[in-house]
C-alpha cells in the first residue's frame, strides 16, 4: 500500500503542476519556437513550452520529502536535481555552450558522489567466462584521505566510477528526447524495472525500500509529464527535464546495489546510438554535442513513421528488454548488452548509409 501510495502521489503532484508549468513556460518565454530557434533536429511546427524539468522535479522533491526518510544521500539527489534542472532551464533559454552544460553535470554528479553515492563493485566477466563462478572486481580498495573542516576519505575508483556513470547517462538520455513521449517512456519503464529488482530484497534490505520508493517516485513524476508530452506533445522536457530524469536513472541504479547493468540492458537502444552518435560526429570532426537529425528517432521518422510509432517503438523495446534484465545472471546480461549492440550498430550503419540516397530521390 505504501509503495502504491508513493507513486500515485507522485504522479497526481505531476500530473497537477505540469499544466500550470506550460501557461507560465509561455508566459516568461521558456518555448520552442521552431521559427527563432534554428535547431537541425526540431521536428514540430508549432510554439511548445519547454520548461518539463519544473513539474517532474517540484512533484520528486514535495514527496520525497514527505514520504521518504531523510538522509545524506537523499539531500545530495535533491541538490544534484536542483543543479540540474537550473542550468537546464538557463540553457533552454539562452543555449548555454557545451562546456558549460557539461560542468554543471559534473558538479551535479560531483554533489551526489560526496553524499556517498558510489559504486563499490562490478561483476568480473573474466572469471564467469572461465567458470569461475560469481566474482567482482572491488572499486572501493584504493581509499584517500584528507583534513577539511574534519576528517574525511575518498573512495577514489568507486567515486570516479560513479561520476562518469552519472554524467554518461545524464547526455545518453537527453540524446533519447527525440520524439513526443520517448524520452519520459523510456526512464519510466528503466524505473520500474529497478523497482521490481529492489523488491527481491524487501524487506530484508532496508536500504532497498528507499530505492523502491525513489524509483517510484521518479517514475509517478515521469508518467504524469508524459500525460502532456505524448504526441501531439504541450510541453517538452526541455534539458531541464532530461537532464534530472537521466540523473536519477543513473543515482538509483547505483543505490539499488550497483544495478549498472540492469540499467544498461534496459536502456540499450537510446544508450548505444548515444555512443554511437558521438563517435559519428567526432569522426566526421564535428563537436560530439553538436546536434543533427542523424539519432535512430529521426531515421524512423524518415522512414514513415509517427512520432507514436517511434516513442512505442521505444517504450516496447525497453520493456522487453527490462524483462530480460530481471531473469538474466550479469554476465548474460553482459552477454544479451553485446548481441543487442551489434543488432543496433549495424541498423544504424544501413540507415546512414541509405536513408541520405533515399531522400535525395
Amino acid at each position: 500500500m505504501t509503495f502504491t501510495l508513493t507513486f500515485l502521489a507522485a504522479f497526481l503532484v505531476s500530473l497537477i503542476l505540469t499544466p500550470i508549468t506550460i501557461v507560465l513556460a509561455k508566459k516568461f518565454k521558456f518555448v520552442d519556437d521552431p521559427k527563432l530557434r534554428k535547431h537541425p533536429a526540431l521536428i514540430h511546427k508549432v510554439v511548445t513550452a519547454r520548461a518539463g524539468g519544473v513539474p517532474i522535479f517540484l512533484a520528486f522533491l514535495l514527496v520525497s520529502i514527505l514520504l521518504v526518510e531523510p538522509s545524506k544521500k537523499l539531500a545530495g539527489i535533491l541538490l544534484g536535481g536542483w543543479i540540474l534542472v537550473l542550468v537546464g532551464l538557463i540553457d533552454d533559454k539562452a543555449e548555454l555552450p557545451s562546456i558549460v552544460r557539461l560542468l554543471f553535470q559534473f558538479l551535479a554528479a560531483l554533489v551526489v558522489v560526496a553524499s556517498g553515492v558510489g559504486i563499490a563493485f562490478i561483476p568480473n566477466p573474466v572469471s564467469a567466462l572461465l567458470g569461475q563462478g560469481y566474482d567482482v572486481i572491488r572499486l572501493d580498495t584504493i581509499r584517500l584521505s584528507f583534513e577539511f573542516f574534519g576528517n574525511h576519505s575518498l573512495l577514489l575508483l568507486a567515486d570516479l566510477f560513479a561520476l562518469f556513470w552519472i554524467v554518461w547517462v545524464i547526455n545518453m538520455v537527453n540524446f533519447s528526447s527525440g520524439v513526443d513521449g520517448q524520452m519520459p517512456g523510456i526512464v519510466i519503464v528503466t524505473l520500474m524495472v529497478i523497482f521490481v529488482a529492489s523488491l527481491r530484497f524487501y524487506p530484508h534490505d532496508p536500504s532497498q525500500t528507499v530505492v523502491s520508493q525513489l524509483a517510484l517516485i521518479g517514475a509517478g513524476s515521469a508518467l504524469g509529464f508524459l500525460i502532456f508530452n505524448f504526441y501531439p506533445a504541450k510541453i517538452f522536457p526541455g534539458d531541464s527535464g532530461s537532464y534530472f530524469l537521466g540523473f536519477l536513472v543513473a543515482v538509483v541504479a547505483i543505490l539499488s546495489g550497483a544495478k549498472v547493468g540492469t540499467a544498461i540492458l534496459v536502456m540499450a537502444i537510446p544508450l548505444i546510438d548515444g555512443v554511437f552518435t558521438i563517435i559519428r560526429r567526432l569522426v566526421s570532426g564535428k563537436s560530439p554535442f553538436l546536434g543533427d537529425r542523424k539519432h535512430l528517432h529521426h531515421r524512423l521518422i524518415e522512414l514513415g513513421w509517427s512520432q507514436r510509432r517511434v516513442a512505442l517503438f521505444y517504450w516496447f523495446l525497453c520493456a522487453i528488454l527490462g524483462a530480460a534484465a530481471l531473469q538474466l545472471a550479469s554476465i548474460e546480461k553482459l552477454f544479451a548488452a553485446v548481441v543487442v549492440a551489434v543488432i543496433v550498430l549495424g541498423g544504424l550503419v544501413w540507415l546512414n548509409m541509405n536513408l541520405p540516397q533515399k531522400a535525395r530521390r
